[in-house]
């Protein structure tokens, strides 16, 4: 069918505040707003100013009311536990109230923090909602964070209680969560009131007399009560959550959601962007701790009335490379969001997709992939077996939601490997040079996003207003900068080619590592590699490509390294400048699949380095330097 994208976006730059007053029509308010866009509030402007609304009524509520109290809302499914539950809506409510009746009953209101450290488990969403329907502000911190960097956020969020576990299960090991908490109570200023522990039976755990109280106890204490708890009703404006940044060192960086524009934008996005109806099965493959798990497990999906997975466990491993396709079949997924590392992951370990053909995927119509630039090596491997649409998007912690892609409920434009494709309704992007001038079509720059943002983005961080400032909108005037770099094409069409920071200057040429990993993962035996810029005392930077084999794949590295410097060559010219190929076993990630490119650079160039608070394997640095060692870089 014919896209009605460029009739939308039209629509949404002549009128704006029109455009999102109309959306947010798919929104129950208990307060309508005075303003749909005041500009004066704020640093740069607020949504929805003077309207009042409850995030938890809108995910739960009000389909129970309408007649969905019996459609199934969440799956939990754990091959780390083997187990699957199911909960309809009317069931996810019962829950949702226990706990909220709990916190409530601690103290828990309007405004307080509450720090939630958990697994992939089911009451990680139970607190998340509950949170929305007191209208406290939840702080999810992934599960496994060292007891500093959770010491940290608990400074600065100074919740009044937190909502945790005994452990986490993670293949080949289960991770001790209630040593870590305690450890960062005791380092931390702030101490919160109360600590809920959800005890699970992998490992079980002391509680603290006085502090700690059992979750599930509790829970079931609430609910043979009959506790009822009503939706407060909160600011529009008001905060949702705070979400820390990963990777983040030193003070942690808390981007602030408020409830109602991040609700209009999570509902639009749904239809319009994912193409999927209520009632259909959406799954994002991510963790509740990352901000994809915040909008597209728990609230996207529910405030769209859809039934959504919480999956626990991995793409390979749990138990095989058939995991993906063994759940879309299950639940007859209709929508798959993961990070390109899982598909490359799933390639690397069945090159051939001999898993696929097992399972029914007759339900299942888009793959989408963002978290890390997907190689359009990845996206071909994944439309040739798939043969469904592959649709790479781009967006960040501090949006929410996608800036860029091809919109499937608008009718899918051409596809651009290489490019998550055009600009979101909301997000008017540009390329300007470093001095703040905007460049021509083809040219790489800094990506930036012209003011204000749309509804959903951060308004601010928490308590750190200058901060804020500092960081996103100073350099560019005007323009909010998301610290990536690429270029638009002549058609519109966005490519997003590495973080400013991963830039690589060789004897002044500036290119992307995104560029040179495209062609390296060319090369038919590479599942996966990574690309970063090494010093030089002539050229000052030369790229080092790391790459990880196929499966069953040996190769001679000298060899190797010779195909895949030639096929760079051949792709981008000499002036890329690749010599060194460094073949190794994994590579090293953050726990939302991120590769550590910066560490990985540090670690060649023999600089100071500190291990990253979200790294998957701290193992696997050891493992990149022994391999750098090998061919004597970073001696």
């Amino acid at each position: 069918m014919t896209s009605r994208y460029y009739a939308t976006y039209a629509a949404w730059r002549r009128d704006p505040e029109g455009f999102w007053a109309d959306a947010a029509g798919a929104i129950d308010w208990s307060k309508r707003w005075e303003r749909v866009y005041d500009p004066d509030a704020g640093v740069y402007g607020r949504w929805f100013v003077g309207a009042e609304c409850n995030t938890c009524h809108n995910c739960i509520d009000r389909h129970v009311a309408s007649g969905r109290a019996d459609q199934a809302a969440l799956i939990y499914d754990s091959p780390m536990t083997g187990q699957v539950k199911r909960f309809t809506y009317g069931e996810l409510k019962r829950e949702v109230v226990a706990l909220a009746s709990v916190l409530r009953n601690q103290g828990v209101g309007k405004g307080d923090r509450v720090i939630i450290y958990m697994p992939m488990v089911p009451e990680a969403v139970f607190a998340m909602l509950a949170c929305a329907r007191l209208g406290a502000v939840h702080s999810v911190v992934f599960g496994g964070f060292a007891a500093p960097e959770l010491a940290a956020r608990i400074d600065d969020a100074k919740p009044k209680a937190i909502v945790s576990a005994s452990c986490g299960i993670e293949p080949g090991r289960v991770v001790a969560y209630k040593p870590l908490l305690d450890g960062a109570i005791a380092l931390s200023g702030h101490k919160p009131e109360r600590c809920l522990i959800l005890q699970r039976d992998t490992l079980r755990c002391d509680l603290v007399a006085g502090r700690d109280l059992d979750l599930a106890d509790q829970m079931a204490r609430e609910r043979a009560a009959g506790a009822n708890v009503d939706c407060v009703p909160v600011a529009a404006t008001d905060p949702l959550y705070i979400l820390y940044t990963s990777g983040t060192t030193g003070q942690p960086k808390g981007v602030v959601r408020d409830n109602g524009g991040h609700m209009v934008m999570l509902e639009w996005s749904m239809e319009h962007e994912y193409g999927v109806k209520p009632g259909e099965a959406f799954w994002a493959a991510s963790d509740v701790g990352w901000v994809v798990g915040h909008s597209y497990v728990v609230y996207a999906p529910l405030l769209h009335g859809c039934m959504t997975i919480l999956y626990e466990g991995k793409p390979v491993g749990t138990p095989d490379a058939g995991a993906f396709w063994r759940v879309i079949s299950d639940h007859g997924v209709a929508a798959l969001f993961t990070a390109p590392t899982a598909f490359r992951a799933i390639k690397g370990q069945d090159p051939d997709a001999t898993f696929l053909p097992k399972y029914d995927l007759s339900k299942f119509r888009t793959l989408f992939l963002a978290g890390e630039r997907a190689d359009p090596e990845t996206v071909r491997w994944a439309e040739r077996h798939l043969s469904r649409p592959v649709i790479d998007h781009w967006w960040q912690t501090e949006t929410g939601a996608p800036i860029s892609q091809n919109p499937v409920g608008l009718g899918l434009l051409p596809v651009k490997h290489g490019s998550p494709g055009v600009s979101m309704p909301g997000f008017d992007v540009r390329i300007l040079d470093d001095a703040g001038h905007e460049v021509k079509p083809g040219t790489m720059g800094n990506v930036v996003i012209s003011l204000p943002l749309p509804p959903g983005c951060l308004p601010t961080l928490w308590n750190a207003e200058r901060r804020f400032r500092d960081a996103y909108l100073t350099e560019f005037p005007g323009f909010y900068k998301t610290a990536d770099a690429g270029y638009i094409d002549e058609d519109g069409y966005l490519f997003i080619m590495a973080r400013t920071d991963d830039i690589i200057n060789v004897a002044g040429h500036r290119l992307s590592t995104g560029a040179i990993e495209e062609a390296v993962a060319e090369h038919p035996d590479v599942a996966e590699c990574a690309v970063v810029g090494i010093a030089d005392d002539l050229k000052g930077q030369v790229p080092c490509s790391f790459v990880v084999l196929s499966a069953g794949r040996s190769r001679d590295g000298k060899e190797l390294e010779r195909e895949v410097v030639a096929l760079v060559r051949e792709r981008i010219g000499a002036v890329a400048a690749l010599r060194t190929v460094v073949a190794v076993k994994r590579l090293p990630k953050t726990r939302s699949g991120k590769i550590l490119r910066s560490t990985m650079q540090k670690i060649a160039d023999r600089e100071d380095w500190k291990m990253p608070a979200t790294i998957d394997d701290p193992a696997v640095l050891d493992e990149i330097g022994e391999a750098l060692r090998a061919r004597g870089i970073g001696i």
